[in-house]
Protein backbone atom coordinates (compact mmCIF):
# COMPACT_ATOMS: atom_id res chain seq x y z
CA UNK A 1 0.00 0.00 0.00
CA UNK A 2 1.74 3.45 -0.60
CA UNK A 3 2.03 6.46 1.82
CA UNK A 4 -1.10 8.52 -0.47
CA UNK A 5 -3.56 4.81 -0.16
CA UNK A 6 -2.74 4.95 3.77
CA UNK A 7 -2.90 8.47 4.44
CA UNK A 8 -6.50 8.64 2.46
CA UNK A 9 -7.32 5.63 5.05
CA UNK A 10 -6.34 6.92 7.67
CA UNK A 11 -8.33 10.20 6.86
CA UNK A 12 -11.48 7.76 6.47
CA UNK A 13 -11.43 6.23 9.39
CA UNK A 14 -10.84 9.18 11.29
CA UNK A 15 -14.28 10.94 9.75
CA UNK A 16 -15.74 7.84 9.80
CA UNK A 17 -14.70 7.97 13.85
CA UNK A 18 -16.79 11.18 14.51
CA UNK A 19 -19.90 10.26 13.02
CA UNK A 20 -22.13 9.33 15.75
CA UNK A 21 -23.88 5.68 16.22
CA UNK A 22 -27.18 7.97 15.86
CA UNK A 23 -25.72 9.01 12.54
CA UNK A 24 -24.86 5.57 11.18
CA UNK A 25 -28.13 3.77 12.15
CA UNK A 26 -29.97 6.55 10.23
CA UNK A 27 -27.25 6.72 7.46
CA UNK A 28 -26.15 9.85 5.41
CA UNK A 29 -28.71 9.48 2.71
CA UNK A 30 -31.52 8.79 5.25
CA UNK A 31 -30.69 11.57 7.71
CA UNK A 32 -33.04 14.43 7.48
CA UNK A 33 -31.79 17.83 6.08
CA UNK A 34 -32.09 20.42 8.13
CA UNK A 35 -33.12 18.32 11.10
CA UNK A 36 -31.13 17.65 14.36
CA UNK A 37 -31.26 14.96 17.28
CA UNK A 38 -30.16 16.60 20.78
CA UNK A 39 -29.90 14.67 24.13
CA UNK A 40 -30.86 17.13 27.42
CA UNK A 41 -28.65 16.87 30.27
CA UNK A 42 -30.20 15.86 33.27
CA UNK A 43 -29.64 18.21 36.48
CA UNK A 44 -29.89 15.76 39.31
CA UNK A 45 -34.11 15.28 38.80
CA UNK A 46 -34.82 17.15 35.40
CA UNK A 47 -35.86 13.77 33.13
CA UNK A 48 -39.56 15.03 33.98
CA UNK A 49 -39.00 18.14 31.89
CA UNK A 50 -36.15 16.79 29.58
CA UNK A 51 -38.92 13.61 28.39
CA UNK A 52 -41.91 16.33 28.01
CA UNK A 53 -39.32 19.11 26.20
CA UNK A 54 -38.51 16.21 23.37
CA UNK A 55 -42.01 15.37 22.86
CA UNK A 56 -42.89 19.18 22.23
CA UNK A 57 -39.85 19.87 20.36
CA UNK A 58 -41.56 17.02 17.78
CA UNK A 59 -44.91 18.16 17.51
CA UNK A 60 -43.93 20.32 14.83
CA UNK A 61 -46.73 22.86 14.74
CA UNK A 62 -45.66 23.58 18.47
CA UNK A 63 -42.27 23.66 17.70
CA UNK A 64 -42.65 25.84 14.69
CA UNK A 65 -44.95 28.35 16.68
CA UNK A 66 -42.15 28.72 19.64
CA UNK A 67 -39.68 29.37 16.63
CA UNK A 68 -41.78 31.49 15.42
CA UNK A 69 -42.40 33.75 18.57
CA UNK A 70 -38.53 33.87 19.19
CA UNK A 71 -38.62 35.58 15.72
CA UNK A 72 -40.55 38.52 16.57
CA UNK A 73 -39.70 38.88 19.83
CA UNK A 74 -36.01 39.53 20.19
CA UNK A 75 -36.56 42.57 22.43
CA UNK A 76 -38.79 40.60 25.44
CA UNK A 77 -37.99 40.26 28.91
CA UNK A 78 -37.30 37.02 30.00
CA UNK A 79 -39.84 34.22 30.83
CA UNK A 80 -40.65 30.91 30.60
CA UNK A 81 -41.63 31.03 26.75
CA UNK A 82 -38.14 32.99 26.02
CA UNK A 83 -36.12 30.55 27.16
CA UNK A 84 -37.89 27.28 25.86
CA UNK A 85 -37.96 29.30 22.64
CA UNK A 86 -33.73 30.01 22.93
CA UNK A 87 -33.41 26.34 23.45
CA UNK A 88 -35.57 25.23 20.42
CA UNK A 89 -33.58 27.61 18.96
CA UNK A 90 -30.42 26.28 20.31
CA UNK A 91 -31.38 22.75 18.87
CA UNK A 92 -32.35 24.14 15.51
CA UNK A 93 -29.54 25.72 14.60
CA UNK A 94 -26.78 23.60 15.93
CA UNK A 95 -23.76 22.89 13.24
CA UNK A 96 -23.54 19.20 14.54
CA UNK A 97 -26.82 16.69 13.59
CA UNK A 98 -26.58 15.03 16.77
CA UNK A 99 -25.05 15.66 19.95
CA UNK A 100 -26.58 16.71 23.69
CA UNK A 101 -27.08 20.23 24.86
CA UNK A 102 -27.61 21.65 28.55
CA UNK A 103 -31.26 23.87 29.26
CA UNK A 104 -29.26 25.51 32.23
CA UNK A 105 -31.68 29.07 31.52
CA UNK A 106 -34.90 26.89 30.86
CA UNK A 107 -34.47 25.03 34.30
CA UNK A 108 -33.84 27.61 36.20
CA UNK A 109 -36.34 29.63 34.77
CA UNK A 110 -38.25 27.09 35.97
CA UNK A 111 -37.70 26.79 39.21
CA UNK A 112 -37.97 30.45 39.57
CA UNK A 113 -41.31 30.04 37.89
CA UNK A 114 -42.63 27.42 40.39
CA UNK A 115 -41.69 26.38 43.66
CA UNK A 116 -42.93 22.71 43.78
CA UNK A 117 -39.90 22.36 40.62
CA UNK A 118 -37.25 23.85 42.56
CA UNK A 119 -35.91 21.01 44.85
CA UNK A 120 -34.41 17.70 43.52
CA UNK A 121 -37.40 15.68 44.31
CA UNK A 122 -38.84 13.01 41.88
CA UNK A 123 -41.52 14.88 39.62
CA UNK A 124 -44.39 13.85 37.27
CA UNK A 125 -44.32 14.61 34.03
CA UNK A 126 -47.63 15.44 33.65
CA UNK A 127 -48.08 18.16 36.03
CA UNK A 128 -45.19 19.55 34.19
CA UNK A 129 -47.07 19.62 31.03
CA UNK A 130 -49.99 20.89 32.81
CA UNK A 131 -48.12 24.01 34.17
CA UNK A 132 -46.13 24.32 31.14
CA UNK A 133 -48.72 24.94 28.57
CA UNK A 134 -50.82 27.20 30.90
CA UNK A 135 -47.92 29.18 32.01
CA UNK A 136 -46.86 29.91 28.21
CA UNK A 137 -50.94 30.46 27.39
CA UNK A 138 -50.54 33.02 30.21
CA UNK A 139 -47.59 34.60 28.76
CA UNK A 140 -49.05 35.27 25.71
CA UNK A 141 -52.75 36.73 26.76
CA UNK A 142 -50.52 39.29 29.08
CA UNK A 143 -47.91 40.15 26.11
CA UNK A 144 -51.23 40.66 24.14
CA UNK A 145 -52.88 42.65 26.70
CA UNK A 146 -50.04 44.88 26.95
CA UNK A 147 -49.54 45.37 23.18
CA UNK A 148 -53.15 46.02 22.65
CA UNK A 149 -54.82 49.65 23.74
CA UNK A 150 -57.32 49.32 26.91
CA UNK A 151 -61.41 49.13 26.06
CA UNK A 152 -62.87 52.48 26.68
CA UNK A 153 -65.27 52.44 30.15
CA UNK A 154 -68.41 54.38 31.74
CA UNK A 155 -68.36 56.19 34.36
CA UNK A 156 -70.71 53.15 36.19
CA UNK A 157 -67.16 51.10 35.28
CA UNK A 158 -68.91 48.81 32.39
CA UNK A 159 -67.00 48.93 28.99
CA UNK A 160 -67.89 51.11 26.24
CA UNK A 161 -69.85 48.94 23.23
CA UNK A 162 -70.98 50.12 19.66
CA UNK A 163 -74.18 49.68 18.56
CA UNK A 164 -75.45 48.08 21.41
CA UNK A 165 -72.58 45.21 20.15
CA UNK A 166 -70.57 43.60 23.71
CA UNK A 167 -66.56 43.68 23.25
CA UNK A 168 -65.18 41.56 21.79
CA UNK A 169 -63.92 38.19 23.04
CA UNK A 170 -60.53 37.22 23.45
CA UNK A 171 -58.97 35.63 20.33
CA UNK A 172 -57.70 32.40 21.10
CA UNK A 173 -53.72 31.77 21.18
CA UNK A 174 -52.04 29.66 19.33
CA UNK A 175 -51.34 27.45 22.23
CA UNK A 176 -55.39 27.30 22.06
CA UNK A 177 -55.00 26.29 18.12
CA UNK A 178 -52.90 23.79 18.94
CA UNK A 179 -54.25 21.72 21.76
CA UNK A 180 -57.21 23.28 22.78
CA UNK A 181 -60.53 20.87 22.37
CA UNK A 182 -63.99 21.00 23.22
CA UNK A 183 -65.53 18.66 25.93
CA UNK A 184 -69.53 18.20 26.09
CA UNK A 185 -71.31 16.89 28.97
CA UNK A 186 -74.77 15.70 28.47
CA UNK A 187 -77.33 15.09 30.97
CA UNK A 188 -80.80 13.83 30.31
CA UNK A 189 -83.25 13.99 32.69
CA UNK A 190 -85.20 10.66 33.19
CA UNK A 191 -88.16 12.22 34.05
CA UNK A 192 -89.00 15.03 31.82
CA UNK A 193 -86.55 13.26 29.21
CA UNK A 194 -84.78 17.31 28.93
CA UNK A 195 -81.57 16.94 27.65
CA UNK A 196 -78.91 19.55 29.10
CA UNK A 197 -75.42 20.37 27.81
CA UNK A 198 -72.44 22.07 29.30
CA UNK A 199 -68.75 22.48 27.27
CA UNK A 200 -65.69 22.77 28.89
CA UNK A 201 -62.18 23.27 27.05
CA UNK A 202 -59.32 21.07 27.71
CA UNK A 203 -55.25 20.74 26.54
CA UNK A 204 -55.14 17.16 27.57
CA UNK A 205 -57.41 14.61 27.90
CA UNK A 206 -57.13 12.34 31.09
CA UNK A 207 -58.09 8.63 30.53
CA UNK A 208 -58.67 5.67 33.35
CA UNK A 209 -56.68 2.90 32.37
CA UNK A 210 -58.00 -1.02 32.76
CA UNK A 211 -55.69 -4.17 32.40
CA UNK A 212 -54.88 -5.54 29.19
CA UNK A 213 -56.94 -2.80 27.10
CA UNK A 214 -56.25 -0.08 24.31
CA UNK A 215 -56.38 3.62 24.40
CA UNK A 216 -59.96 3.12 22.27
CA UNK A 217 -61.25 1.31 24.77
CA UNK A 218 -60.43 3.90 27.24
CA UNK A 219 -61.71 6.74 25.58
CA UNK A 220 -65.13 4.33 24.92
CA UNK A 221 -65.42 4.12 28.84
CA UNK A 222 -64.54 7.61 29.55
CA UNK A 223 -67.45 8.78 27.54
CA UNK A 224 -69.57 5.33 28.88
CA UNK A 225 -73.19 6.65 29.99
CA UNK A 226 -73.16 7.47 34.41
CA UNK A 227 -76.65 6.96 36.05
CA UNK A 228 -77.05 9.68 38.36
CA UNK A 229 -79.30 8.65 41.25
CA UNK A 230 -79.89 8.54 44.96
CA UNK A 231 -77.58 11.36 47.15
CA UNK A 232 -76.08 11.85 43.60
CA UNK A 233 -79.34 12.97 41.84
CA UNK A 234 -79.28 15.61 39.09
CA UNK A 235 -81.18 19.12 39.40
CA UNK A 236 -83.20 19.45 36.71
CA UNK A 237 -84.39 23.28 35.45
CA UNK A 238 -87.50 21.84 34.03
CA UNK A 239 -88.65 20.18 36.60
CA UNK A 240 -87.63 22.32 39.16
CA UNK A 241 -86.56 19.59 41.58
CA UNK A 242 -83.25 16.70 41.53
CA UNK A 243 -84.12 13.94 39.60
CA UNK A 244 -82.36 11.03 38.44
CA UNK A 245 -80.12 11.45 35.31
CA UNK A 246 -78.27 9.86 33.32
CA UNK A 247 -74.78 11.86 31.90
CA UNK A 248 -72.36 10.98 29.36
CA UNK A 249 -68.67 13.30 28.41
CA UNK A 250 -67.92 13.36 24.40
CA UNK A 251 -65.86 15.26 22.29
CA UNK A 252 -67.04 18.14 20.80
CA UNK A 253 -63.81 19.91 19.56
CA UNK A 254 -60.60 17.88 18.10
CA UNK A 255 -57.67 19.91 19.12
CA UNK A 256 -54.85 19.61 16.39
CA UNK A 257 -52.48 17.91 18.65
CA UNK A 258 -54.60 15.41 21.33
CA UNK A 259 -52.36 15.14 24.46
CA UNK A 260 -53.97 11.67 26.12
CA UNK A 261 -52.82 11.33 30.18
CA UNK A 262 -53.22 8.03 30.99
CA UNK A 263 -53.90 7.88 34.68
CA UNK A 264 -50.94 5.19 36.24
CA UNK A 265 -50.82 6.64 39.45
CA UNK A 266 -53.79 6.09 41.79
CA UNK A 267 -54.38 6.72 45.53
CA UNK A 268 -54.87 3.51 47.27
CA UNK A 269 -56.47 3.72 50.95
CA UNK A 270 -55.19 0.14 52.29
CA UNK A 271 -51.68 1.38 51.23
CA UNK A 272 -52.48 5.53 52.16
CA UNK A 273 -50.38 5.94 49.22
CA UNK A 274 -50.11 6.27 45.41
CA UNK A 275 -49.25 3.23 43.69
CA UNK A 276 -48.68 2.87 39.99
CA UNK A 277 -51.19 1.21 37.94
CA UNK A 278 -48.81 -0.55 35.27
CA UNK A 279 -51.42 -2.23 33.55
CA UNK A 280 -50.76 -3.34 29.91
CA UNK A 281 -52.81 -0.39 27.34
CA UNK A 282 -52.51 -0.81 23.57
CA UNK A 283 -51.62 2.63 21.64
CA UNK A 284 -52.17 2.57 18.35
CA UNK A 285 -49.50 4.19 16.14
CA UNK A 286 -53.50 6.02 14.01
CA UNK A 287 -56.22 6.49 16.19
CA UNK A 288 -59.79 7.96 15.14
CA UNK A 289 -61.95 9.38 18.18
CA UNK A 290 -65.29 7.63 18.03
CA UNK A 291 -66.60 9.39 21.28
CA UNK A 292 -67.38 12.49 19.61
CA UNK A 293 -70.63 14.88 20.24
CA UNK A 294 -73.30 14.85 17.07
CA UNK A 295 -72.31 17.87 16.43
CA UNK A 296 -68.81 17.83 16.93
CA UNK A 297 -66.94 20.07 14.68
CA UNK A 298 -64.33 17.59 13.09
CA UNK A 299 -65.23 14.30 13.75
CA UNK A 300 -63.62 11.86 11.23
CA UNK A 301 -60.25 13.92 11.88
CA UNK A 302 -57.19 10.81 11.93
CA UNK A 303 -54.57 11.51 14.16
CA UNK A 304 -50.96 9.59 14.18
CA UNK A 305 -49.11 9.11 17.61
CA UNK A 306 -46.13 11.28 17.00
CA UNK A 307 -44.35 11.31 20.72
CA UNK A 308 -44.90 9.44 24.37
CA UNK A 309 -43.55 10.07 27.23
CA UNK A 310 -42.91 6.81 29.29
CA UNK A 311 -42.17 6.26 32.90
CA UNK A 312 -40.13 3.77 34.01
CA UNK A 313 -40.31 2.18 37.55
CA UNK A 314 -42.55 0.78 39.80
CA UNK A 315 -43.69 3.80 41.52
CA UNK A 316 -44.82 7.78 41.57
CA UNK A 317 -42.05 8.93 43.24
CA UNK A 318 -39.28 7.06 42.32
CA UNK A 319 -38.05 5.74 38.63
CA UNK A 320 -37.08 7.73 35.44
CA UNK A 321 -38.64 9.05 32.59
CA UNK A 322 -37.66 8.80 29.06
CA UNK A 323 -39.42 9.87 25.36
CA UNK A 324 -39.57 8.24 22.18
CA UNK A 325 -40.73 10.38 18.99
CA UNK A 326 -41.40 9.92 15.75
CA UNK A 327 -39.20 11.85 13.14
CA UNK A 328 -39.27 11.76 9.18
CA UNK A 329 -40.75 8.70 9.44
CA UNK A 330 -38.56 6.44 11.49
CA UNK A 331 -38.71 6.09 15.87
CA UNK A 332 -36.14 7.71 18.71
CA UNK A 333 -35.45 7.31 22.10
CA UNK A 334 -34.49 10.13 24.04
CA UNK A 335 -33.07 9.19 27.28
CA UNK A 336 -31.92 12.43 28.72
CA UNK A 337 -28.57 12.88 27.06
CA UNK A 338 -28.57 9.69 24.86
CA UNK A 339 -30.98 9.60 21.80
CA UNK A 340 -31.22 6.08 19.75
CA UNK A 341 -33.27 5.52 16.79
CA UNK A 342 -35.31 2.06 17.55
CA UNK A 343 -37.74 0.29 15.38
CA UNK A 344 -41.09 0.92 15.55
CA UNK A 345 -41.86 -2.51 16.69
CA UNK A 346 -40.21 -1.68 19.96
CA UNK A 347 -42.98 1.11 20.90
CA UNK A 348 -45.13 -2.44 22.56
CA UNK A 349 -42.33 -2.72 25.06
CA UNK A 350 -44.24 0.40 26.14
CA UNK A 351 -47.73 -0.76 26.60
CA UNK A 352 -47.15 -2.08 30.18
CA UNK A 353 -47.61 -5.45 32.02
CA UNK A 354 -49.77 -7.98 31.27
CA UNK A 355 -49.42 -9.43 35.19
CA UNK A 356 -49.64 -7.82 37.83
CA UNK A 357 -47.23 -10.40 39.44
CA UNK A 358 -43.96 -8.16 37.76
CA UNK A 359 -42.89 -5.28 40.04
CA UNK A 360 -41.41 -2.85 37.48
CA UNK A 361 -41.91 -1.79 34.28
CA UNK A 362 -41.66 1.24 31.07
CA UNK A 363 -44.91 2.17 30.40
CA UNK A 364 -46.86 5.22 28.13
CA UNK A 365 -47.64 7.89 30.41
CA UNK A 366 -48.39 10.75 28.16
CA UNK A 367 -49.25 9.83 24.38
CA UNK A 368 -49.25 12.90 21.55
CA UNK A 369 -51.20 11.96 18.66
CA UNK A 370 -50.68 14.75 15.47
CA UNK A 371 -53.37 15.67 13.36
CA UNK A 372 -52.63 14.40 9.55
CA UNK A 373 -54.63 17.75 8.39
CA UNK A 374 -51.92 19.84 10.73
CA UNK A 375 -50.66 22.57 8.70
CA UNK A 376 -47.11 22.10 9.78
Amino acid sequence: MSICQDLGLNFQQRMGANISQLERDIGSEQFPPNEHYFGLVNFGNTCYSNSVLQALYFCRPFREKVLEYKAKNKRTKETLLTCLADLFYSIATQKKKVGSIAPKKFIARLRKEKEEFDNYMQQDAHEFLNFLINHINEIILAERNQSTLKVPKHASGEPVTCNGTAPPTAEPTWVHEIFQGTLTSETRCLNCETVSSKDEHFFDLQVDVGQNTSITHCLKCFSDTETLCNDNKFKCDNCSSYQEAQKRMRVKKLPLILALHLKRFKYMEQYNRHIKVSHRVVFPLELRLFNTSDDAVNPDRLYDLVAVVVHCGSGPNRGHYISIVKSHGFWLLFDDDMVDKIDASAIEDFYGLTSDIQKSSETGYILFYQSRDASC
